[in-house]
């Protein structure tokens, strides 16, 4: 396995906002700073491309649109790079600073280590979801350093939230943004055919379920290549095939030190 990690970066916009107040809303959930380097107190003209790549339209409505077009700040929050056991709390607490930071008046927010944007109502939805789940849902750090999540509710706010999916790549359907919740990325074999877009929605729902089930079951960390796995207990069976990520550099965002695990065809 890989010894990169995995690390948060956000990509904040403001319109009156100004880069201290991002950075002293963000330090107020601990271990987040303001990238002096590339935040700006200036439009970045490339900001309404950069937000339709990122998946802008499966939530944006025309407000979001114009708070892109008006932005007049640019700022980049980091978390520090994420030990695997560390990586869940940090992309929960972060999701708190993004409502924090939308309601102190951010107009835009996307992830760069992901890909992933959501409109100004859905990131809200996601983060009250995610306030919503009492400290119970996450238990003790274990002796081994290992944090044992059990909350289904709670993995699936933050994968709606940080899990940029479903990708293409001319064979499989995949996600991006697994390896900051400290888990590998989802795939599923669509085959050489793009999938119907009437297919898409029971695709992208087995992508969540084996993503909530490597974030919740004890199981998940001793996958093996050929294991079965079930949707429900009478759903069609696949098979489970893990490998390493092979699709970007180690010093990229997007890179999953985690590896992957696919979703097969059962023979």
């Amino acid at each position: 396995m890989s010894e990169a990690f995995p690390r948060h970066v956000l990509c904040v916009l403001g319109s009156g906002l100004a880069l201290s107040e991002m950075e002293r809303i963000a330090s107020g959930f601990g271990g987040f700073v303001l990238d002096r380097e590339y935040s700006e107190a200036e439009p970045d003209p490339r900001m309404p491309e950069a937000f339709k790549a990122s998946m802008a339209a499966a939530s944006f409505d025309e407000a979001d649109w114009a708070a892109v077009e008006s932005h007049d700040t640019v700022g980049y929050l980091l978390s520090a790079p994420m030990m695997r056991e560390l990586a869940f709390d940090t992309s929960r607490r972060l999701l708190a600073v993004t409502a924090a930071l939308l309601r102190a008046g951010a107009t835009a927010v996307k992830n760069e280590s992901s890909g992933i944007t959501h409109g100004r109502d859905r990131w809200l939805a996601l983060a009250d979801q995610a306030a919503d789940m009492t400290d119970e849902s996450l238990a003790d750090v274990t002796g081994e350093g290992q944090a044992d999540v059990t909350d289904e509710g709670l993995a699936g706010a933050l994968v709606a939230a940080w899990v940029k999916r479903p990708l293409y790549d001319g064979q499989v359907l995949y996600s991006c943004g697994m390896h900051l919740l400290g888990a590998p990325e989802v795939e599923i074999e669509v085959g050489a055919e793009p999938p119907a877009k009437d297919e898409l929605p029971e695709l992208v729902a087995h992508l969540d379920t084996l993503a909530i089930y490597l974030l919740t079951d004890p199981r998940a960390a001793e996958i093996e290549d050929g294991a079965g796995f079930r949707m429900t207990e009478d759903a069609p069976r696949w098979s489970l095939r893990t490998g390493a990520c092979d699709g970007y550099d180690e010093d990229d965002l997007f890179f999953n030190p985690y590896g992957y695990v696919r979703l097969t065809h059962a023979r």
